[in-house]
């Protein structure tokens, strides 16, 4: 029987996974390596090597956590509600999760350019089924001509790569607008409108 973490164990390994995500989220995971990891985290190596027996072990650690994180908005719209709403509720949601958590939105998209290799199997049962699940509920509004008729797949994608973007280039972004704008108050203001209008039937 495994014998329960006492707290410093617990503070440790979510400073080495906190230090972690700051080194994959710049460098990827080929170019991030444990020295780095455990530098950031204030530990030495061995004393990582504790907790994480290796890089891989670190990176899956992360990833499994950030999938839970990364599909919960999606998992949060409702067959029942109003389908507009539901929508425009998973945008909004998509695009605070860019906010609040750009590190990991980055950390995902390094997997996905490199093939995900280590998320694969992740992407092709627990997001498609998903996915699955919530095109068939989009389909069924098309249907009922509750929204405009769209390919369901697709439209989720896009609010993918309309919110995602903010995380993922965000110095492409701030660069471009300048000073004194807030990205993300005025891409909610700029989606609201465009999914509004593309979902009108």
């Amino acid at each position: 029987m495994t014998k329960p973490r006492t707290r410093i164990q617990e503070r440790n390994s979510a400073n080495i996974l906190e230090a972690a995500l700051d080194v994959f989220s710049l460098h990827g995971f080929r170019g991030a390596t444990l020295d780095q990891i455990a530098d950031v985290a204030g530990l030495s190596k061995p004393n990582l090597l504790y907790y994480f027996p290796s890089k891989e072990a670190v990176h899956a650690a992360l990833l499994g956590r950030l999938l839970d994180t990364w599909l919960d908005p999606l998992r949060a719209l409702n067959a029942q509600g109003d389908p507009q709403a539901e929508i425009m509720g998973y945008v909004r949601r998509k695009l605070e999760l860019s906010r609040d958590f750009p590190r990991e939105s980055r950390l995902f998209a390094n997997e996905i350019l490199q093939g995900a290799p280590r998320i694969m199997e992740a992407i092709e049962g627990d997001l498609k089924r998903l996915v699955d699940d919530k095109a068939a509920i989009l389909r069924g509004w098309m249907d009922q001509g509750r929204i405009a008729r769209l390919d369901p797949y697709h439209l989720i994608f896009s609010i993918w790569a309309l919110t995602q973007h903010y995380a993922d280039f965000d110095v492409q972004v701030r660069a471009v607008l300048g000073e004194g704008h807030d990205p993300f108050a005025e891409a909610g203001d700029f989606l609201d409108t465009l999914f509004s209008r593309l979902l009108r039937p």
